[in-house]
């Protein structure tokens, strides 16, 4: 058992979610590798996404009160304190009452694991839930309120032999219940009076339209919790072998990156979540449960470090297996984003009948990243692939041409405007971190041209390699403001800058990175002693809270620091042999997890509170990769 969280104290009932939200550290995280869930600390679980994890939502108190929840907790005032087990997404939450103490388990089924692989392949996309009295005796309220379709929907429920079926358009929901729920207006409630030694489990199946619908028994349900604690327990046994410095934080991270990877394609999503916003009340509010290209070479080193090479394998086979097929007219062969199905069009909406997170409208599903060209996205597929050289011999020849292709319209698009790593939505610019990763794919390009049968490539890729790198010295380089800057001529700096010497293109020592890691150490770190994405000029040089105006970046609102980004500064310092700089860095950031692990995309400069979508996959790859750079660097390594 993982170490549980101190006990805090929760009234009852919990503060609604609406313009007064719940803290966004609050949630914990459960994941079938298909679809996921939130559930708060006082038992509530308030998103739910099934069958995968861009299907509407079932509960969605998350971005608004009325739009369902589900909750199983002490009748009364008590305390709690949770943690997942051992090394799985099974939560439990323990909750302290005047006269008892009860456990609440909570999972998404997954089948038995027979090898790291094949945890989550096949799943009945069910949310199982157990609660045992193990002191006194304590009553326990039940409150079922599913509004399918992101609360849009307020279906009839409707009475079964030991539960309820609640039907909508694309399937049904059957909750199997140890006790019988009454009430009405699309919502059940009821309770449960335990004594030491009671168990009771819940079972709440998505069942597809069409589908055999059966309730659960309590035999079953308790074998379907055990079964899924053994298949996640066996997965990190297999897989998990990561032993260097903040050991524990690398591997829940790995866990995490499993969590958020869908295992039928293994495409992994940047978050489970949308529309959690950079800045409480702001517009900025983007929905991440899609797989951006971009995660794929951080991903895939992480996956490697903290996980199993095999899935980061199996992401890298899924990225050029949906990118290579056919694209956009304009020779670009790659687009910035994908559904994690591989679908290409994911055109954005707004729900306007949400009143968001803490009021943070609008609520988006969708995203309109994937019509933007995006000239990085070369660079972080070849670089994964450099990753997996040793098996790049299981390419055929469509996967060789494939990433050949890459190479090629990196060495030819590389002089274009594009909106860069952070997708503003304004203008496209000369970007320095798209040049940069243009850069990237050829220098890895040439290091594979004999696995990839293209040698006779080389000299072409090699001119290209050399005249980015002119480029990017000549333009890239800000005399205004003493470091790489965000884009050719600009004097913006930008956090990105610090992937010039992760990614090789600078040696540790060279004068101007180290010039641009003191430069975003000093004008990009807000008071927090956290990183932000970029700088706002203000008088030429200052850093201001406020950030990313006048960028043409779409909505107005401002945004938290990014912990990726701070774990970037961590890395730097690490590779420039500034090690106890560099361990200062990563426990400020990896300290804004929450009470179970969680990392959300950023922190408030203010309060401290985590921001934006949650949990964040890039976060928790910037953890892992990290940690590992600093380690490596304590041993004498390069990082």
């Amino acid at each position: 058992m993982t170490e549980m969280s101190e006990w805090t104290r929760d009234p009852a009932p919990a503060a609604a979610v609406g313009t007064e939200a719940r803290p966004i550290a609050d949630y914990a995280l459960l994941s079938d590798r298909q679809g996921a869930a939130l559930v708060a600390r006082d038992g509530s679980v308030d998103w739910l996404c099934l069958p995968r994890f861009d299907s509407a939502s079932v509960f969605a108190r998350l971005l608004d009160r009325s739009a369902g929840h589900w909750w199983i907790r002490p009748v009364g005032v008590f305390t709690v304190r949770r943690a997942y087990v051992d090394a799985s997404m099974v939560l439990r939450t323990e909750f302290r009452t005047d006269t008892g103490t009860v456990v609440v388990t909570d999972a998404l089924q997954v089948g038995a694991c027979a090898s790291g692989r094949d945890l989550g392949r096949e799943v009945p996309h069910t949310l199982l839930r157990v609660v045992e009295c193990t002191r006194g005796s304590v009553r326990m309220a039940v409150e079922y309120v599913p509004r399918p379709e992101y609360g849009a929907v307020r279906p009839l429920l409707a009475p079964a032999d030991g539960g309820l079926l609640c039907p909508f358009g694309s399937g049904s929901l059957l909750l199997s219940s140890p006790v019988r729920l009454q009430g009405r207006a699309a919502t059940a409630r009821g309770q449960l009076a335990l004594n030491a030694g009671d168990r009771a489990g819940f079972a709440l199946q998505y069942v597809p339209a069409g589908a055999r619908r059966r309730l659960w028994t309590q035999a079953e349900i308790e074998a379907a919790l055990a079964t899924t604690l053994d298949a996640w327990r066996s997965w990190a046994a297999r897989n998990q072998r990561y032993e260097g410095p903040w050991r524990e934080a690398v591997r829940r991270s790995g866990q995490v990156l499993q969590a958020l990877t869908f295992a039928p394609t293994g495409a992994v999503v940047a978050a489970p979540t949308t529309s959690l916003p950079e800045a409480a009340g702001g517009e900025r509010n983007w929905d991440h449960r899609f797989s951006w290209v971009r995660e794929a070479s951080f991903a895939l080193h992480a996956l490697s470090v903290a996980a199993c090479p095999g899935e980061a394998e199996a992401f890298f086979a899924w990225m050029a297996r949906t990118a290579s097929a056919e694209g956009p007219a304009d020779g670009h062969p790659l687009q910035a984003v994908y559904g994690v199905g591989g679908e290409r069009e994911l055109t954005e909406r707004t729900l306007d009948h949400l009143a968001g997170w803490g009021g943070s409208r609008p609520v988006r599903v969708g995203n309109d990243a994937w019509r933007q060209r995006r000239l990085d996205i070369y660079g972080e597929l070849l670089d994964a692939a450099y990753r997996l050289r040793g098996r790049l011999h299981r390419l055929d020849a469509d996967g060789r041409r494939f990433l050949t292709s890459l190479a090629d319209a990196a060495a030819v698009h590389w002089p274009q405007p594009d909106h860069g790593i952070w997708e503003f939505r304004g203008h496209p610019q000369h970007f320095l971190y798209s040049k940069l990763m243009c850069w990237v794919a050829l220098d890895r390009a040439i290091a594979l041209a004999d696995e990839l049968q293209a040698t006779a490539r080389v000299r072409a890729w090699t001119a290209a390699r050399a005249g980015i790198r002119v480029a990017i010295e000549a333009y890239g380089w800000s005399d205004r403001a003493g470091a790489y800057s965000q884009a050719f001529g600009s004097a913006v700096l930008d956090a990105s800058a610090l992937m010039l010497p992760i990614t090789g293109f600078t040696s540790p020592g060279d004068v101007r990175a180290r010039a641009t890691v003191a430069a975003v150490r000093e004008r990009l770190t807000g008071p927090s002693g956290l990183v932000h994405r970029c700088q706002r000029l203000d008088d030429g040089q200052r850093f201001d809270e406020g950030l990313v105006q006048g960028l043409g970046d779409g909505p107005a609102g401002g945004e938290g620091p990014f912990l990726m980004c701070t774990f970037w500064l961590a890395h730097a310092l690490a590779l420039m042999g500034e090690v106890a700089d560099a361990r200062a860095v990563f426990e400020r950031a990896a300290s804004c997890a929450n009470d179970v692990g969680l990392l959300a995309e950023e922190a408030d400069p203010d309060d401290g509170q985590l921001r934006g979508n949650f949990p964040h996959a890039l976060s928790h790859i910037g953890l892992v990769n990290a940690a590992w750079a600093i380690g490596r660097a304590e041993a004498g390594g390069h990082g």
